[in-house]
């Protein structure tokens, strides 16, 4: 019998690899993103210290709409957030999804709203 790959297990295993080569510091803080089936997550990340320096997601209060306008919003809050916190410059972490769709809303968002990567 034919077993189909689980497609979870391929992410997890490409963002592993992708996260051997990058690491957040804080003067320069990751940007990871986590897309579940219904919702999307934000997080700048200071590897080195182990710590979350900011964060957003689409349980927040003022995101609504559907699933795309929900990532883009997320994006518009963790660029303010993490702008708010005194960081520009951050290092984009896609966490093994495609960069496509929500991903790709939540970084063009991020972009706009002063987040450099």
């Amino acid at each position: 019998m034919i077993s189909k790959p689980d497609k979870n297990k391929l992410r997890v295993k490409r963002h592993k690899r992708v996260r051997g080569k990058i690491s957040g510091t804080a003067a320069r803080p990751r940007l990871n993103v986590f897309r579940s089936n219904a919702n999307i997550y934000a997080q700048l990340i200071d590897d080195v210290a182990g710590v979350t320096l900011a964060s957003a997601s689409s349980h927040d209060a003022e995101v609504s709409g559907t699933k795309t306008e929900q990532a883009t919003k997320v994006g518009e809050l963790i660029a303010t957030r993490g702008k708010a916190a005194g960081f520009e410059d951050v290092i984009f972490d896609r966490g093994g999804y495609l960069y496509h769709g929500r991903v790709q809303a939540l970084a063009e968002s991020a972009r706009e709203n002063g987040l450099k990567f």
